[in-house]
């Protein structure tokens, strides 16, 4: 309840509107029932992993070579300009 008070709070600071139908929410090494908890209080749906993020994989495992292969490509082709 407080994020959703603070959320509310800069939608009255900025003059911008918080989406709620368009955000999710997640977490890494939370409780899938708190996550639901959580989800149905900002009105938002869940996010599942992994997920991208700023083109990054967020929740796999970088231990493996596939996980870095998208940022090795990005790389690859920022290079060869």
């Amino acid at each position: 309840m407080t994020f959703k008070a603070i959320l509310r709070s800069f939608e009255l600071v900025s003059s911008l509107k918080v989406n709620f139908h368009k955000s999710h929410v997640g977490g890494i090494g939370v409780n899938q029932y708190e996550l639901q908890v959580y989800s149905k209080c900002l009105n938002c749906r869940k996010m599942r992993l992994p997920f991208k993020y700023l083109g990054m994989t967020i929740g796999g495992n970088p231990r493996r070579v596939s996980f870095w292969n998208p940022v090795i490509d990005k790389i690859k082709s920022r290079l060869s300009r």
